[in-house]
């Protein structure tokens, strides 16, 4: 409370000037201006902050523990000293784990630590978090997307971060959705599946890659085949290519790489003049 007396006037008209008390600060007696704070009387200039030394008589103070309004300026207690707003948060308002500076206002508790609302962001990108909240590593805050990107494992089909359910095949892991022949597409309905290379197959590519399909019917040779004129053949396919019998004793006569039984070859081109 801020209490004038004009020492100019009172000469003026005769009147004597009756000291108030006796400064708080320096011992010495008030005439004219006075501050009243803390059940004291000051000289406006010698109520200041016990940190900086800035006046408070002209502005707001504050006093640790006990909270009151007079002429609408808000005054805290700390052990009887007074405080100017920017020292009394710097010395006791808890700090924020973002940016070290005082709270002053509404904080974020997360992460066992107390944040600006506005410092409570993904240390990643500085988003704000969502409806999906934030995810925590090693005591630092992600979104959703970071923490995925970074963390989570890659898909070894798209390489895309796994956020759900996948399947662990070939020492890898992988969407479901991705998890197909790398040749087709065609997904492994049956669960099974073929592997060349690190990658999967279906059986007809797997079949393909390796060289091991049929020349006659183009279907996969999963046992016994024959080779010959430089191609394969399910044994049941390698047949003459005019009576179409199957060639099973071994030998036979190619003629444009079509294969014919000594039979079909002798009736056939034999007796034709060369």
């Amino acid at each position: 409370m801020l209490g004038t007396l004009n020492s100019e006037y009172s000469s003026k008209h005769g009147i004597s000037t009756i000291p108030k008390g006796d400064c708080a600060g320096c011992g010495k007696p008030i005439v004219g201006q006075v501050v009243i704070a803390l059940g004291k009387m000051w000289h406006p200039e010698h109520y200041v902050c016990c940190e900086c030394g800035a006046e408070l008589g002209q502005r707001n103070f504050f006093e640790r523990q006990l909270s009151l309004f007079l002429e609408e300026k808000k005054v805290y207690f700390r052990n009887g000293k007074a405080y100017c707003e920017e020292d009394y948060h710097n010395q006791f308002s808890p700090r924020c784990a973002g940016c070290n500076g005082p709270i002053k206002d509404r904080c974020v508790t997360a992460l066992n630590k107390n944040f600006h609302t506005q410092c409570f962001v993904c240390s990643e990108c500085g988003g704000e978090f969502g409806s999906d909240g934030f995810h925590e590593k090693n005591g630092v805050p992600y979104c959703r997307r970071d923490f995925f990107r970074l963390f989570a494992p890659k898909c070894n089909g798209c390489q895309n971060p796994i956020t759900n359910s996948f399947i662990t095949a070939l020492g890898t892991n992988w969407h479901p959705d991705c998890f197909v022949c790398q040749s087709c597409g065609v997904s492994f309905d049956g669960g099974a599946f073929f592997e060349h290379n690190g990658h999967p197959l279906c059986e007809q590519h797997y079949h393909e890659t390796r060289g091991s399909i049929c020349h006659q019917c183009r279907g996969p040779i999963s046992g016994r085949c024959v080779a010959a004129m430089g191609r394969k053949f399910h044994p049941e396919h390698f047949r003459c290519s005019y009576c179409n019998r199957q060639l099973t004793k071994g030998t036979f006569k190619e003629v444009d790489r079509r294969p014919f039984c000594h039979k079909c070859y002798n009736n056939t081109f034999a007796l034709t003049p060369a």
